[in-house]
């Protein structure tokens, strides 16, 4: 701050969830935006109370008083949580510490904004609030410093490929989309055709169906392609940071979002199905010059990457530091 106010620091974060990757490593990625340590805590409430959340009672069971409660004391400063499973939890620990932990929520906790001191949303979503913050793109773990040291020092496999290299992020089947035999075959053969002129960094996700992975497989007897086959560590920030383009199915908006962090073109492919929220997502992500359809060639364009996640620790530092002005001076 500028203002010679003294700052209250953030000392200890909670990351919440009932352990699902998508939604904890948003809670993470914004912990680590906010420079603070974190611990990692999953819910597991049982079946009859799932049912009733996210407005029903925490498992009592998981009941801060419990040893073994994912919510035990000592409280935290802060609480990261994101997943339907976990808006119960939040209001127990708000209630528990007496209103000394603030408490943040990652998507729409569908309670409405009482929900959590702070909630963010992605902009597709209705959800509006004094405390609501709504933004183009979600929390994700690939920061500006993390892609530019990647692009500095990149592994030996990405050196060794010859420019242009496309990133490309394959998912799969979801609640909305479907990778039909038309598909696979369409999205096949339009990478086989950027493949001549390029060379791919490929990841696919748990999600990408047999038949998928088995056409993409094919590639490998198109030229020096790279195909991470699952083990060892995801290379995907690798992928993005030494990528002169990216390709991305549209059945997840966080590998869009994560791909418009590059600041290089990202081609949007789109399988069967679809949904009025994600719609919408790329139609904003279109308006805003980060993605175009993918037609089996490169395209070269620029646009500032586009990264919300230190939007995001930011609002929630401010908020912080709101309701703590003043305090520092009285003990």
């Amino acid at each position: 701050m500028t203002d010679g106010s003294i700052q209250a620091p953030i000392r200890s974060i909670w990351v919440q969830s009932d352990g699902k990757a998508g939604d904890e490593n948003q809670c993470i990625a914004v912990a680590d935006a906010l420079g603070c340590p974190f611990e990692a805590r999953h819910v597991a409430p049982r079946a009859r109370f799932v049912w009733a959340m996210p407005r029903g009672p925490i498992d009592p069971r998981e009941h801060p008083s419990r040893p073994d409660s994912p919510v035990r004391p000592p409280f935290p400063d802060l609480v990261i949580a994101s997943g339907r499973r976990t808006v119960p939890y939040l209001k127990c620990i708000s209630r528990a510490s007496a209103g000394a932990t603030m408490t943040v929520f990652l998507k729409d906790p569908l309670t409405g904004p009482g929900a959590a001191d702070f909630i963010w949303v992605p902009e597709h979503d209705k959800l509006r609030g004094k405390n609501v913050l709504a933004t183009p793109t979600p929390p994700h773990r690939f920061s500006q410093e993390r892609l530019a040291a990647l692009r500095a020092a990149p592994p030996a496999d990405i050196a060794r490929l010859t420019a242009p290299r496309v990133a490309v992020l394959v998912g799969g089947d979801s609640r909305h989309h479907r990778f039909t035999a038309y598909d696979v075959e369409t999205f096949g053969h339009r990478l086989e055709h950027l493949a001549q002129t390029a060379r791919l960094m490929i990841t696919l996700s748990r999600r990408t169906p047999k038949l998928l992975a088995d056409r993409i497989a094919r590639l490998k007897d198109k030229g020096p392609h790279l195909i991470w086959d699952g083990t060892g560590e995801n290379p995907l920030a690798a992928y993005l940071a030494n990528a002169d383009a990216v390709v991305v199915t549209a059945d997840s908006t966080n590998m869009v979002g994560e791909a418009a962090a590059t600041g290089r073109p990202v081609l949007v492919y789109e399988p069967s199905g679809g949904h009025r929220k994600i719609s919408s997502f790329l139609d904003r992500m279109s308006e805003l010059g980060v993605t175009r359809p993918f037609a089996g060639r490169l395209e070269t364009y620029r646009y500032e990457p586009l990264d919300s996640t230190p939007v995001i620790a930011e609002a929630i530092r401010a908020l912080w530091q709101a309701r703590h002005a003043g305090k520092s001076g009285e003990s």
